[in-house]
């Protein structure tokens, strides 16, 4: 029987006439993390995915709307919606995922929507967006696992 190369077995004990053997292991990597942490994603690597997904989000529902400087918005908005993307993954918070999310979403929106006076559109989307990206953070970030 060929050994399983990502299982590590302990030795065989005997005590008196009783023998066991114990559970298999995970094998760890160089660094000392498990192998299913290896493949997920870094919180600054998923914080730049979820930023320009959502800036880009942002922009698409602006696009069709008129500015006096439409370059400047779109600009303006994309930057808040990345933010808030970035923020909610490398924040770390001991919060569920879509707390965290519904919590910077909305923080990070507020300024928006107070200069532009547009309430409902900034602060909805700050809000739905903030709480998808906290439940992505939460499954494929490093350290969800505990969480």
């Amino acid at each position: 029987m060929q050994p399983n190369k990502r299982l590590k077995l302990a030795a065989r004990v005997d005590l008196r006439n009783e023998s066991f053997v114990s559970a298999p292991q995970l094998k760890r990597d160089p660094l000392g993390r498990h192998q299913l942490e290896a493949h997920l994603m870094s919180r600054v690597a998923l914080g730049v995915l979820c930023g320009v997904a959502f800036g880009a989000v942002a922009v698409a529902t602006m696009l069709p709307l008129s500015f006096p400087d439409k370059r400047a918005a779109l600009t303006a908005a994309f930057l808040d919606r990345f933010a808030i993307g970035f923020v909610i993954s490398v924040a770390g918070l001991a919060w569920p995922g879509w707390a965290t999310g519904l919590f910077f979403g909305l923080l990070l929106s507020a300024p928006s929507a107070v200069i532009t006076k547009a309430w409902a559109p900034i602060l909805g989307l700050g809000a739905v967006g903030g709480v998808i990206i906290g439940l992505v953070v939460a499954h494929f970030a490093p350290g969800a696992l505990a969480a």
